[in-house]
């Protein structure tokens, strides 16, 4: 059993803030801790605003706190919202475009929850009083033999959340709240259904909440301010075959949409934005045997290096089988693959696993091969 199962079946008046925004997921968890006796108090950070060309994301966009309040008004608890549109600016979209432009792949959900919605949740959940702060993230907290808590992927691997969350602190995990982290998304929805939450039948976004549109390119060169370099695409061997209007159009391991004909497949392969050059090979250049990660890590507690554990190289990542270790003098944390994985991009998170425990992650720096 989980520390969240035993918790939520023990009827408690203890307060507790949810992060509600608007959605199935967040809006059944707020209802699972009401049934389970908690004084729950719903909470909406406002992060963003979209222009008016008929574009919506999936928690940022004021009409999803509207929803989210429809919801609390269903359950019957307070709901509050904060502006948060500056901090989210800062620190998830600014760098978003800076990454970009810097030739790396960014993994903005995870630079969200650790600079904006939990760290900005629990100030809040002290201010109102609360013991607990709740998401809606598919993921688990459980309490092992020693005593420690410790981050486990969510029950239904095909919604697990865990990745995003993987830089939570003992403090932080104590004090946080999983209802989802059991159940499935089927569950899910038909709990919200039976239970006629407002917007029980919402769909789910598969793009950024502040780029619902998906074009990413677009997004980036409307905030480059003059940062935009065109350049050279080259093969292998530095060999020029074409041009570019900036390497923010261009991710490592990218096939359509490179505007070269080579007569057999090609892929971006590394991406130089100093030089402003977008390299391309062939599907075996794609492989990387050494993830380099930069040096803002974090590991769980009790987790020493070297060990082994399976890594993701992205969210959707099914995970590879590695050896987390520091090189020889020290200075840089290695994740060294037992066998070559696919496109390991600059700027996505690699995170490691032993079974379902997450043994924490950072950010990967470099991609190289052996030797």
């Amino acid at each position: 059993m989980t520390r969240e199962t035993a918790t939520l079946a023990a009827v408690t008046r203890e307060r507790v803030i949810i992060a509600m925004s608007g959605g199935v997921d967040s809006s059944v968890a707020a209802a699972r801790l009401v049934q389970a006796g908690y004084e729950v108090v719903g909470v909406t950070l406002h992060l963003w605003d979209y222009p008016d060309d008929g574009e919506r994301g999936r928690c940022c966009a004021p009409e999803d706190q509207y929803d989210a309040r429809r919801v609390a008004d269903h359950l019957g608890i307070p709901h509050y919202t904060f502006d948060r549109r500056e901090l989210f600016a800062a620190n998830v979209v600014a760098p978003f475009v800076t990454d970009y432009l810097a030739g790396k792949t960014p993994s903005p959900c995870v630079a969200c929850n650790r600079t904006v919605k939990l760290r900005e949740l629990l100030p809040l959940a002290d201010k109102l009083g609360a013991r607990f702060v709740a998401t809606g993230h598919y993921a688990r907290v459980e309490r092992n033999d020693e005593g420690r808590l410790e981050l486990h992927r969510g029950h239904d691997e095909r919604k697990d959340q865990s990745y995003f969350l993987h830089m939570l602190r003992q403090d932080e995990l104590a004090r946080l709240l999983l209802p989802l982290g059991e159940a499935s998304k089927e569950e899910v929805r038909e709990q919200a259904v039976r239970l006629a939450l407002p917007g029980a039948g919402k769909g789910e976004s598969q793009e950024l909440c502040f780029v619902a549109s998906g074009r990413y390119d677009a997004f980036v060169e409307q905030r480059a301010e003059g940062r935009v370099r065109p350049g050279k695409i080259v093969d292998g061997d530095g060999r020029e075959i074409g041009h570019h209007p900036g390497v923010h159009q261009f991710t490592v391991g990218q096939r359509k949409g490179l505007g070269i004909a080579l007569g057999k497949p090609a892929f971006v392969v590394g991406l130089d934005a100093e030089k402003g050059e977008v390299k391309v090979g062939t599907e075996d250049d794609l492989l990387a045997d050494v993830a380099v990660l930069d040096e803002e890590i974090v590991f769980a507690d009790g987790v020493s290096l070297p060990f082994e554990a399976m890594v993701k190289v992205r969210a959707r990542h099914g995970g590879a089988r590695a050896t987390v270790e520091r090189d020889l003098d020290g200075a840089r944390v290695l994740v060294r693959f037992h066998e070559p994985v696919r496109a390991v991009s600059p700027g996505q998170v690699a995170v490691a696993y032993a079974g379902t425990k997450v043994l924490g992650g950072g950010v990967i720096r470099e991609a190289t091969k052996n030797p």
